[in-house]
């Protein structure tokens, strides 16, 4: 069927009063304008490459461009962004704009690239390939995250054991001659190994972005992705380590980005704004990737991803679900977090409440000040190609 690009609102779906008002945060605030993708180096080649994919994809009649003699900049027409996006809220833009997300990889890249295009930051690349590898990536993160499940366990951390072996100095490597694709797929994805793997869902979030990263480094950088190898034979790269070296990070707690504004592939953080349930292990808050079509990678059940509204009330149930055990440790009873919830869904006001709660802009760390558990800032790869990827691996 062809895609179905026209200003047509849908219902806006499970989205409630209270995330709208969070979202909107002054009806009379004007919008912002999208600053969109700016390509460096050769604007012409640029430009014909550019358009010639906004045409495959029947969205060149939407996008603004702009030529400064070094670069080219290309965003969504401003009627279009406050029609779609509007206050940088591109949660909808499926349900509005009618994609199939999950059956169509056309549909796929099309809300990829609108969100990208709607940004209130602009993505910046050397080159046009480097911005096609970047689509790429996400699309990766998307497909790999949709199949990625975990056995729950707050300490436990295990992996196949043909594939790993473990140190305390080195972390979690790979036995030599094991491809390191196929070993991420093995440990994440019960559909490769016929099992789930216990770790964290912040360590998960790692190999989900490694693995994408890998398969794109496959086709257009194969002697960065032996590197790659090498290095997890050697050492694994893990936590603050791994963010330095592998992602980018937009907005700021002094800069954030719209509550709403998220693009397919970001990784993000849900922050636990209850000081004492923060304290158990594990809950802290929630590692997730942002699958499109409004949803949230769900590590526990994967074909159940979370909305904003579910993650969001969930988030805020944990303290429901605190408590001490018989060693006096704080421990989380999931049973009583998901009765919680349940109850929680079928009761419209008492969801607008607390959505009015957490759908807003968490507070800085260490502070429990009224905040919600919405972040300032998202993640994703660093550049992969071969003359300009900035991906350095540690020295020896």
């Amino acid at each position: 069927m062809p895609w179905r690009c026209f200003l047509q609102r849908f219902p806006r779906g499970e989205m409630t009063d209270a995330v709208e008002q969070t979202m909107n945060t002054s009806a009379q605030a004007p919008e912002p304008r999208p600053a969109g993708i700016r390509i460096l180096g050769d604007v012409d080649a640029a430009r014909c490459s550019f358009i010639s994919m906004l045409e495959q994809l029947d969205l060149h009649r939407y996008v603004a461009t702009a030529d400064d003699g070094g670069s080219i900049a290309f965003s969504l027409r401003d009627e279009f962004a406050r029609s779609w996006a509007p206050r940088g809220d591109t949660t909808q833009l499926s349900r509005d704009l009618d994609l199939d997300i999950a059956g169509s990889p056309d549909d796929l890249n099309r809300e990829i690239l609108l969100a990208m295009l709607a940004g209130p930051l602009a993505f910046e690349y050397p080159s046009y390939e480097e911005f096609a590898a970047a689509v790429r990536l996400r699309r990766n993160i998307v497909d790999a995250a949709r199949r990625t499940q975990l056995a729950f366990h707050t300490s436990e951390a295990e992996r196949p054991n043909d594939c790993w072996t473990y140190t305390e100095d080195r972390g979690f490597t790979v036995l030599p001659g094991k491809p390191l694709i196929a070993a991420l797929k093995k440990t994440t994805q019960p559909g490769a190994s016929g099992k789930l793997y216990s770790f964290s869902c912040y360590r998960a979030t790692e190999y989900v972005i490694l693995l994408g990263i890998a398969q794109e480094l496959a086709t257009v950088n194969p002697q960065l992705l032996e590197r790659l190898q090498t290095q997890w034979e050697t050492r694994a790269i893990m936590s603050g380590k791994f963010h330095d070296v592998f992602l980018y990070e937009y907005g700021t707690m002094n800069d954030p980005l719209p509550p709403g504004y998220y693009v397919p592939g970001d990784r993000l953080w849900f922050r636990n704004p209850d000081e004492r349930s923060s304290d158990v292990s594990g809950y802290e808050g929630s590692w997730v990737f942002y699958l499109g079509g409004g949803l949230f990678s769900n590590f526990w059940k994967r074909d159940q991803p979370y909305t904003l509204t579910t993650k969001c009330i969930e988030i805020f149930h944990w303290r429901h679900g605190t408590y001490r055990d018989d060693e006096g440790a704080l421990r989380m009873n999931e049973a009583v977090v998901d009765a919680r919830v349940r109850d929680t869904l079928t009761n419209p006001e008492e969801t607008e409440r607390i959505l009015a709660q957490m759908a807003r802009l968490r507070d800085p760390q260490g502070v429990y000040a009224g905040g919600g558990c919405i972040d300032a800032s998202r993640e994703f790869p660093r550049r992969v190609c071969p003359r300009t990827a900035n991906i350095v691996l540690p020295a020896g």
